[in-house]
């Protein structure tokens, strides 16, 4: 097939009516369908014609589905063939890989996901042997800044912004929700601007405890409090001339942000216990997950302060949002936990695949990551099937719980502030559970920073 050329299809099945479904359904989307009704018209079909494609049953009587899969594999390495069934196993499928199965498809399957399938299918023999094989080399992910992956419309929306305020002096706030990559878009900033060659610091502004967070971003001089044995140099001096990123900017205590803008305003600032001014050059680039906007309104966040960091506002799109970028990700997360762990796992199922494209992803990229680690690590097989994943119920089970919530309205009306007190009760003592009673890995499960969710439980416990 080159071209505009018309795909070749062979259907092969003993079930007359899949046959013919599959045959409506394929001659609808403008592919020439041949049919085989079992496994050896199947391969005397594969004799006498040349098939771009080939569907087949996995389990009939006499030649089963892998008989044909080896018969076109031996006619023509090129053919692509995707193997159907109701009754295949894990290692059913990995045997069928292992023999040059392009994917499996469970049935029932659904129309979109099956004609997405053979879309993907037919593009794949496309490309060249090289370009095909599933044991990816880096060069072929296209890093942007030498970092970033995707080639969605969304995310080269970010790479044309940072490409254009990485020169300047400007200060940046990059938001968008945890886990959509915040931190290595600021760092793309970084290895683009005039100061690349200097320090990137990053200062996560939730992960240092709010006794220690003056003397850990201005230093101190020695005796300035009890075990100050030494002077100590702050992360605001070892950034000079680099870029400092302010992660979770908006968890800053008052206190802090009010020395926060002296150093933006003035750029000069004095150690804990000291009285020399010091002066610093560094830009400044700040992320959250909140809405600094409301933040400010409702008397959490400076206004001065905010203003000061939002002089260029970049907004990191959710995963959900990435048209395409999925696989890709995907892909490259398989590649470098399978080299990392010692497995040899090369594929990704396209039906896996299509599993993980109807998720709504709430923890972004790193969720991604985190899904396609756990099931290289678990996998015992050298393919991911949509059986391999785990993903959270969790969040599913939020919204379920807050469409019952929206139905107990009533016309004579609610106490919202006890309703949402209830709920927030409830997610935290569910998140501690599923947590195994672990703070931190609770409130990363809630999207919440450590402080924020340490105020929460322990407000629920009094």
């Amino acid at each position: 097939m080159s071209g505009q050329e018309t795909a070749n299809i062979l259907v092969v099945d003993d079930d007359r009516s899949m046959r013919e479904f599959l045959e409506i359904l394929l001659t609808g989307e403008g592919y020439n369908v041949t049919l085989a009704d079992n496994g050896e018209s199947g391969c005397n079909a594969i004799d006498q014609n040349n098939f771009d494609l080939v569907v087949t049953d996995i389990r009939m009587k006499g030649l089963n589905g892998l008989d044909v899969l080896r018969k076109a594999k031996a006619k023509n390495p090129d053919t692509m063939v995707v193997m159907i069934s109701a009754f295949a196993t894990a290692d059913t499928a990995v045997e069928a890989m292992k023999e040059g199965a392009y994917d499996y498809i469970p049935k029932p399957f659904k129309v979109k996901e099956f004609k997405n399938i053979v879309k993907d299918t037919l593009a794949s023999r496309k490309i060249s042997t090289t370009e095909k094989a599933i044991d990816h080399n880096s060069s072929q992910y296209r890093f942007y800044f030498d970092c970033l992956i995707g080639e969605s419309p969304q995310m080269k929306k970010v790479y044309d912004l940072i490409e254009r305020v990485a020169s300047t002096k400007s200060n940046i706030l990059i938001t968008g929700e945890s886990g959509t990559g915040k931190e290595l878009a600021a760092r793309a900033i970084h290895n683009q601007s005039p100061r690349k060659d200097k320090p990137f610091v990053v200062i996560n502004c939730s992960g240092i405890p709010e006794s220690l967070i003056e003397s850990e971003l201005f230093g101190y001089k020695k005796g300035a409090f009890t075990g100050a044995n030494n002077d100590k140099v702050g992360l605001f001096e070892v950034a000079e001339g680099g870029t400092v990123f302010l992660d979770e900017v908006g968890e800053l205590t008052p206190a802090i942000q009010v020395k926060l803008l002296r150093v933006i305003q003035e750029r000069t600032f004095t150690s804990v216990g000291g009285t020399e001014e010091k002066r610093v050059d560094v830009r400044f680039i700040s992320a959250t997950n909140k809405t600094l906007e409301k933040e400010v309104v409702e008397n959490r966040f400076r206004e001065d302060l905010f203003f000061r960091l939002n002089v260029i506002q970049i907004v990191m799109p959710p995963l959900r949002k990435r048209e395409g970028d999925l696989e890709i990700l995907c892909r490259f997360f398989l590649e470098n936990f399978s080299k990392e762990l010692g497995k040899d796992i090369k594929k990704i199922s396209a039906y896996a695949i299509d599993l993980l494209k109807n998720y709504s992803f709430p923890g972004n990229v790193r969720e991604l990551e985190n899904i396609i680690e756990r099931s290289v690590a678990l996998e015992t097989s050298n393919i991911i099937l949509p059986e391999s994943l785990t993903l959270s119920d969790f969040h599913r089970d939020m919204d379920a719980e807050k469409q019952r919530r929206q139905s107990d309205l009533t016309p004579e009306g609610i106490n919202l502030d006890s309703v949402l007190a209830e709920i927030e009760k409830s997610y935290l003592q569910k998140a501690m559970e599923m947590c195994n009673g672990s703070r931190q890995k609770a409130a990363k499960l809630l999207g919440l920073s450590m402080r924020s969710f340490r105020y929460r439980f322990e407000k629920k416990e009094s």
